[in-house]
């Protein structure tokens, strides 16, 4: 038995995910100190020398060397802040109202076709997997799949929705601290995204572990039924994701490929120019994209994840045994996963400070490397106190025998491999390395080189993180079968709130860039904030390469256990059946891409004549005299967003519906394992090279070395070369590539979903012929 007892278990879950949840409070609280409003500032802070140890800068304002209306510039920067907040508000319950009709529809849909598995009976069926034993009826887990489809729905759309509002409540604030220092507007960047970090990864623990909880007062014993009911909660986590995803990636691109070619590219202003009529919508979408479509998408893995934990182990000797706390294993991970990304964060804003813009990205790339040393040690706890020395493990109908070490080295293998994709995603993304800096160097031959170079270092990118992925897999299902990739995976995420803090930091620093621009502020606060977003980006694609990883093992742990539950003894490549799931679930990762790449153009289309309309018909717009119409551009992002994101998410939920009931679930495996294998490759390749063209322009834009300056300034013909492959790269890096992940986990959690009813009433084709 585990040294941890039951009781101990119930109350350790709840606890951690109530103490992430305070912590995440507690961090708001000390954004929301920094005032949007004017302050009379004392004279013992006005003065240089006064409290000049802190962050490495004293705690007067820029302004007040410059010259320039301290009161004039919060007011300015409080407007943009607001106008940003109620675009990004209105485009998200918008969406949610398109995503609540879905959500129905679909809920009735889940219970139609599991209550008909048994003719919608009331009686005790045997068991599936112990048919000596009497089980709850199929009815029961079409009503309790239904129940959590809607409550990981739910879930996902809060932790989105709540991720979106700290963002642009932070956003004007890190402009404000700008002015006192780099230090100070790092910490409030950081803290934001720290919210929702910790708010996300507690939120699912905790809703997750009370949907458990309720449910067991029905299914009492019946534990293979209960978690096989559970799985319904990452397949709402993952819909939802995907709409947010899809949605807000097509937005936040309509808007910046708009804003890039008339503002940058024809007009040659400034990024975030307030003369540029996309610069709103530009603004809005970072947030919509970035913030509450990455919350979603890894709340949605996070879930999946666990739920594929879950069903494996509780047709394992943890469910056969009742074992309570050994069957909660994935939830302490996530819980020690807490507590450790709390004591990392401190590195962060309390035990070291920030002084100088070179010490931004090494500080986020130490809260990477902690908290995964300190989790490996976490790990190793919970494997001891949570787990017997020995037990079995389910294994495609045969019962494994597994130590508590091996599992530890699964979640340690998973955990590991993230840090190392993070890593090499930073390497081949970072103007830092030569990768990123030859980019920039093949614009002196214009865009056509541009592209080339980019398309290959993002190809080239996909060797190290897939093998990785492969050395993960390998170890994690040699040592603990299907449940030792399932909790590889959870490893992967076991730092999430850590993950979601950095990831989250981007768009909120970018947002900060374009509020000091909008608001006219001096350079040198403009230079503070594009040092944070140049950190930011590369983050953002650690944030990415991370989501990616974890997406291909969670895909996996769902196969698996889709493969168990369907009763298919092996997946033969060789037969006819297989074969021609696998070369079509190949194609649609393809497919998706086309259809999200053609969404942005056709909405970037619309943007760009409306930019193009506004300055050539609004007299005295370019010289700055009149206001160009920003709500026009917002409404068409939204608009062209919202009408686009219904064909990509429509291939993504009906193919494992009509494969599964027309060609059966030998056809769906091969679907899924084909759909897990390019989906991948075409992900990290994509969301790489994006991230490549991006830096390589930034690169030449900062002009920090003798090489960008012999390539720029803005505005030089090898600066128009990068921002023609910024502008391609833009798709590819926030919506093709990050919604793909989305694409090969929906697929594997819905098919495990509707397996009873594909496995009982699928293959209608060749049931005919």
């Amino acid at each position: 038995m585990a040294l941890l007892s039951p009781l101990a278990t119930e109350i350790a879950i709840p606890a951690c995910a109530l103490v992430g949840i305070v912590f995440s409070l507690v961090q708001w609280l000390l954004v929301s100190r920094v005032k949007l409003t004017p302050e009379p500032r004392a004279p013992s802070s006005s003065s240089p020398g006064s409290n000049s140890n802190k962050n490495g800068y004293g705690e007067y304002l820029i302004e007040e060397e410059d010259g320039v209306n301290d009161h004039s510039v919060v007011a300015k920067c409080a407007e943009i802040q607001s106008a940003i907040s109620e675009g990004a508000t209105s485009f998200l319950f918008t969406e949610y109202q398109y995503v609540g009709v879905f959500m129905v529809a679909f809920a009735v849909l889940i219970f139609l076709f599991l209550g008909s598995v048994e003719s919608f009976s009331t009686q005790s069926q045997p068991c599936t997997y112990d048919p000596s034993k009497l089980c709850k009826p199929a009815l029961a887990t079409a009503v309790f799949s239904t129940v959590s489809f809607l409550l990981g729905g739910f879930t996902s759309v809060v932790s989105g929705f709540l991720g979106m509002k700290i963002a642009t409540y932070a956003n004007a604030r890190t402009t404000l601290e700008a002015r006192k220092g780099v230090g100070k507007a790092f910490i409030t960047a950081f803290r934001s995204g720290a919210v929702m970090g910790f708010l996300l990864a507690a939120n699912g623990l905790l809703v997750l572990y009370i949907a458990i909880n309720l449910f067991k007062l029905y299914y009492g014993d019946d534990w293979e039924g209960l978690f096989e009911a559970i799985t319904g909660y990452g397949l709402g986590g993952s819909s939802m994701a995907l709409f947010g995803r899809v949605g807000g990636g097509i937005y936040t691109k309509a808007a910046d490929v708009g804003a890039d070619l008339v503002g940058k590219v024809e007009r040659n202003i400034p990024e975030d120019d307030p003369r540029n009529p996309a610069v709103i919508a530009d603004n809005v979408g970072d947030n919509v994209g970035d913030i509450a479509g990455m919350g979603s998408d890894l709340f949605g893995s996070y879930a999946e994840s666990s739920c594929a934990a879950l069903v494996v182990a509780s047709i394992s000797s943890f469910g056969i045994d009742h074992d309570f706390t050994a069957m909660c294993y994935p939830l302490l991970i996530s819980s020690m996963g807490i507590l450790v990304c709390l004591i990392t964060t401190l590195f962060a804003t309390d035990f070291f400070e920030i002084k100088v813009v070179e010490e931004i990205e090494p500080a986020l790339k130490k809260q990477l490397i902690i908290s995964t040393i300190l989790m490996t040690v976490g790990i190793a706890i919970v494997s001891w106190i949570a787990l017997p020395s020995s037990f079995t493990i389910y294994n495609f109908g045969s019962q494994k025998v597994v130590k508590n070490w091996q599992l530890f080295l699964c979640v340690g293998v998973g955990l590991w491999a993230g840090l190392i994709i993070g890593f090499v995603t930073e390497y081949y993304t970072s103007n830092a390395y030569s990768p990123v800096q030859d980019v920039a160097d093949s614009c002196r031959t214009g865009a056509a080189t541009n592209v080339i170079f980019g398309l290959a270092l993002g190809y080239k990118s996909v060797i190290i993180p897939i093998f990785a992925i492969a050395i993960s897999i390998f170890v994690s299902f040699s040592f603990a079968a299907m449940y030792g990739i399932a909790v590889a995976a959870l490893g992967m995420l076991s730092t999430i709130a850590t993950g979601l803090a950095i990831d989250a930091y981007g768009p909120i620093s970018d947002n900060a860039g374009g509020i000091a621009e909008m608001a006219g502020m001096s350079h040198r606060i403009r230079e503070r904030t594009d040092a944070l977003d140049a950190a930011g980006n590369t983050t953002a694609a650690i944030g990415k390469g991370f989501a990616i990883g974890s997406a291909a093992l969670v895909s996996l742990a769902l196969f698996g256990a889709f493969v168990s539950r369907a009763a298919i003894s092996t997946v033969d490549v060789l037969t006819p059946k297989v074969f021609i799931g696998l070369i079509v679930g190949a194609m649609l990762p393809y497919w998706f891409s086309a259809m999200t790449m053609k969404s942005v153009g056709s909405a970037a289309l619309k943007m760009v004549e409306e930019v193009r309309r506004q300055f050539n018909t609004i007299p005295g717009l370019m010289e700055g005299l009149a206001k160009p119409d920003y709500a026009t551009c917002v409404k068409i992002s939204t608009d062209a967003s919202l009408k686009e994101m219904i064909p990509p998410g429509a291939l993504v939920m009906l193919t494992p519906l009509i494969v599964g009931i027309f060609f059966g679930v030998e056809t769906l495996s091969g679907v899924l394992a084909g759909s897990l294998v390019s989906g991948v490759q075409i992900a990290i390749s994509a969301s790489n090279t994006g991230g490549a063209w991006d830096n390589a322009k930034k690169y030449i834009e900062a002009g920090a070395s003798e090489h960008a300056r012999t390539l720029g300034p803005k505005g030089s013909e090898p600066h128009k070369a990068a921002v023609i492959g910024d502008t391609i790269g833009d798709p590819l890096k926030d919506t093709s590539g990050p919604s793909l992940n989305i694409l090969i986990k929906l697929m594997a959690v819905e098919s495990l979903v509707f397996a009873p009813f594909f496995a009982t009433h699928g293959g209608l084709l060749f049931k005919i012929f």
